[in-house]
């Protein structure tokens, strides 16, 4: 057998017991999920209809897909920005060497570490109108209570705060450990050259970073785009839908109007957002480390 070969077969035996998993709990189930947006089924009935492209005509011609469309990139932009932005914040704050650093980083971590259900959970009694944290800070502050979850100009903005608050503290560790990577050297040089600190951290840290960044914003980009477990508890995709994301709306059609064949073509467009949405960062953060 020629070399090449038998090294080409050896590569795939050893690879192997990663490829049989990737197949039965992704290809496989992926392929039945494209092949289920072809039909109409309603869960109970064992006969599945062929109906080609109705699924598809019917949620793009579908105002609720749009309204979901656009919370969920509304979502998308008002979690990811604060987590990137606050990450990195609490990590340049904690490279200075303070008492009890370890357990700050511990603290600000622990939310990450929590199931969300059960941070979800605590914070719709933060929330509660009348005796809930939120509102007594508000009157502290001398502000009028917000009913956070009953209002739909507020719910939205809930979840953003539980979902930061939970993200922020798994941003900054990764930050942390990006910024001790930078070369001592570079900030050396580029303070002898009289770069003050502000001119280090725009022209030396952040470009060195810049792969961090680029990683943070796709996990949290699709992070956002799964985000389901704060809006079932918080808000159920209320009120008046002004929660219900693209994932939240798979959920009520799959499983509240059982309509298999529309859930499977929301749940496509899903997967085909998440690919764009990271080939659009990544040629993003091609092109700013070229300008770098």
């Amino acid at each position: 057998m020629n070399r090449s070969l038998l090294n080409d077969a050896k590569a795939f035996l050893f690879s192997l017991p990663a490829l049989v998993p990737l197949l039965l709990f992704w290809f496989i189930p992926l392929g039945y999920v494209i092949y289920l947006s072809f039909m109409e089924w309603d869960f109970m009935n064992p006969v599945k209809v062929y109906v080609g492209w109705d699924n598809y005509r019917n949620l793009f011609n579908n105002p609720q897909f749009y309204d979901a469309l656009r919370i969920t990139l509304l979502f998308c932009l008002g979690s990811v920005i604060p987590i990137i932005v606050i990450g990195l914040l609490l990590a340049l704050l904690l490279q200075r060497r303070m008492k009890g650093n370890a357990v700050i980083q511990t603290l600000l971590f622990s939310p990450w570490v929590t199931p969300t259900v059960a941070v979800s959970i605590v914070w719709t009694w933060i929330y509660e109108p009348e005796i809930g944290l939120a509102n007594l800070v508000l009157d502290w502050l001398g502000q009028a209570p917000v009913r956070w979850l009953e209002d739909p100009g507020w719910a939205l903005i809930a979840i953003l705060i539980v979902t930061i608050w939970k993200a922020a503290g798994w941003s900054m560790i990764f930050y942390m450990v990006a910024i001790r990577n930078v070369p001592p050297d570079l900030l050396q040089a580029a303070e002898l050259d009289g770069a003050g600190y502000w001119n280090r951290l725009r022209y030396v840290t952040l470009p060195l970073i810049s792969p961090t960044t680029f990683f943070l914003i796709i996990v949290q980009m699709i992070q956002a785009i799964q985000a389901y477990d704060q809006i079932n508890v918080l808000t159920q995709g209320g009120p008046a839908g002004s929660t219900r994301t693209l994932l939240y709306l798979y959920y009520q059609s799959a499983f509240t109007s059982y309509q298999i064949g529309e859930a499977s073509t929301i749940a496509i467009t899903i997967i085909l957002g998440c690919l764009l949405l990271s080939a659009l960062s990544f040629l993003v953060a091609r092109k700013t480390v070229h300008y770098h």
